[in-house]
């Protein structure tokens, strides 16, 4: 395989609109040459492996509709690639935007290789969890872990098609001082950030994503790669949201995307987490200020703590919220959250759930069209036009299976004779 001459970003600012821009603003309520604008200036990015072919490119930022992540993979407790081939397919059947691959047990090289040749949608993936994954079955420590070896990882997914990956370069020793002077319930919830933070302290060393971080964006310019710069001190629990050590991890990712994007790289940055919700458009807020308006890839965020079982739900009020106030990218959440490794069922809900939300921010941004399948569903319910309200609806095929008609087909069972639509009707 070769590599291009020229990013995406790198063509933007040289006024060019490329093929995957061309393809990237079909449904979308902009023109190429707008969202070429927008990917020069940072505010959008378009996550495409050179070397990744895929039919559905999608592009994530400002003034574009709100997009969904589902995250696939494998534990070392559940491995099983027949359980994630059924979990990919209700990914793309519940209508993701884009999938993870955040395996951590089996073969992962394997598994990278069946996403990437199975995935119609864009594909990200954490490469240091690939490296702590063949250390820990090799029964090797942590805090032994190679610079050079992670390096490495990271080259090696970014020439198999990785289209975007998460690296937490802001987790350094400046960051973890500060998490140290806040009391969290729960310090640290991001196991890439965590893996980091230990070899930090072990080894007493800056982290060398943040220390090296010129050669990361030497390899991910290589291949076209965006980074997805990780918050590897996300809120875990609603009590520890917005602190100085979210705050301070928050500034640094804001300078790392600045150095990224002058070298051709494309950038989005990750956020919470746990977020109460009267917290949550500040974060948003804070983000777009500190980060030059780089899209937001939020994680929910899940304004309570309680709900485990139902995080799906949780995170789409937040997701909601996030979204309105100008997030970019929403990666699910699913039933299962917080208590084990999802199953196909757990990935359409959690997928349908923020698809919901994705389209509850667009509408609240404005987007031009954004009400337009609500107002089409809205007539046929008008005109008891079973068959359209089928069709206009997010999930076409439970509304079949749900809908239950009078045998007049003039009412649905929750009224029948005494529904309002029929009756208002009659004069």
């Amino acid at each position: 395989m070769t590599t291009q001459m020229k990013t995406q970003l790198e063509f933007a600012k040289a006024g060019i609109v490329t093929e995957a821009m061309l393809k990237a603003v079909e449904g979308e309520p902009l023109k190429a040459e707008e969202l070429r604008d927008l990917i020069a200036a940072g505010r959008a990015v378009l996550p495409k492996n050179v070397n990744h072919s895929f039919p559905v490119v999608k592009a994530v930022g400002q003034g574009l509709k709100t997009k969904v992540n589902a995250n696939l993979g494998t534990s070392a407790e559940c491995c099983s690639e027949e359980l994630e081939r059924a979990k990919l397919k209700a990914a793309l059947d519940a209508g993701t935007d884009s999938i993870m691959d955040l395996s951590t047990g089996g073969d992962l090289a394997a598994l990278r290789a069946f996403f990437l040749e199975n995935s119609p949608v864009m594909v990200g993936a954490v490469p240091i969890y690939t490296l702590a994954t063949e250390m820990t079955a090799k029964h090797q420590s942590l805090d032994t872990m190679d610079a050079d070896l992670l390096f490495r990882s990271i080259e090696k997914q970014c020439s198999e098609g990785i289209d975007y990956m998460t690296v937490h370069c802001g987790v350094t020793l400046a960051s973890v001082k500060k998490l140290d002077s806040y009391e969290r319930v729960m310090p640290c919830v991001s196991r890439g950030g965590s893996i980091h933070m230990h070899w930090m302290r072990k080894n007493n060393r800056e982290n060398p994503l943040f220390e090296d971080f010129d050669d990361l964006v030497n390899i991910a310019r290589k291949y076209d790669v965006t980074l997805s710069l990780g918050d590897g001190f996300r809120p875990g629990t609603i009590v520890d949201a917005t602190d100085g050590a979210q705050l301070e991890e928050l500034m640094i990712l804001g300078d790392l995307a600045r150095r990224a994007r002058e070298k051709g790289v494309q950038v989005m940055i990750e956020g919470p987490g746990h977020v109460p919700l009267p917290q949550i458009q500040a974060n948003i807020l804070l983000e777009k200020r500190l980060c030059d308006g780089a899209p937001f890839y939020i994680l929910g965020p899940l304004p309570t703590d309680i709900a485990a079982g139902y995080d799906h739900i949780t995170s789409a009020i937040g997701g909601a919220v996030a979204g309105a106030a100008g997030a970019d990218y929403l990666c699910y959440v699913t039933p299962a959250e917080h208590l084990g490794l999802p199953n196909a069922d757990d990935v359409y809900q959690g997928v349908m759930a923020a698809r919901i939300a994705g389209h509850v921010a667009d509408i609240a941004k404005g987007l031009p069209g954004a009400m337009d399948r609500d107002r089409r569903i809205s007539l046929a319910r008008q005109k008891l036009d079973w068959d359209g309200i089928v069709r206009e609806s997010l999930d076409p095929d439970l509304v079949k299976r749900r809908l239950q008609v009078t045998q007049d087909k003039e009412a649905c069972s929750m009224c029948g004779k005494l529904c309002a639509v029929k009756i208002s009707s009659l004069i």
